[in-house]
């Protein structure tokens, strides 16, 4: 069986709730060496005042070029939600990533900083983001319990 691929990212508030809410269908990412799979899994922790894991996104096509021909693809592409401001954040990278954003979940409940501390002290937010193993505590014992808490509560949603 595989192991499912999952990475984290910080991503700042207004950014994140753009792709909760549907409206943002492209996160863009200075390339830093990581480049997501398409099918993989991006857990948000949205960064800033919130400071909370939120939610994830099965993430789509994975755009990889210069930040002007991503830009130029995106152009083509027609409602992204991407606009000036979100390409400021990659302009003068060698590289960049445009993430197709695929099923938005917001977690019922979000996971703050502190919480996720008093399991894992140390923990520290990725800058950009970074891949995560099902293996880690971070997983095992923090976000499987919010998608466990979230899909029931989906459920139950749709029995009703």
């Amino acid at each position: 069986m595989n192991e499912e691929k999952l990475y984290l990212a910080s991503i700042k508030p207004k950014y994140a709730y753009r792709i909760f809410t549907g409206t943002k269908k492209f996160e863009l990412r200075r390339w830093i060496g990581i480049r997501p799979i398409e099918n993989s899994t991006i857990v948000v922790y949205a960064s800033g005042s919130v400071k909370a894991i939120i939610g994830e996104f099965k993430v789509g096509r994975v755009l990889f070029a210069k930040p002007s021909d991503i830009w130029d693809m995106l152009s083509t592409l027609g409602n992204t939600g991407v606009g000036v401001e979100d390409y400021q954040y990659i302009k003068g990278a060698k590289k960049a990533l445009a993430i197709e954003v695929v099923n938005p979940i917001l977690y019922i409940k979000p996971i703050t900083l502190d919480e996720i501390r008093n399991i894992i002290p140390r923990f520290t937010p990725p800058m950009s983001f970074r891949e995560l193993s099902i293996h880690e505590p971070l997983y095992e014992m923090i976000i499987r319990k919010a998608r466990e808490l979230t899909y029931s509560s989906y459920k139950n949603k749709n029995l009703t």
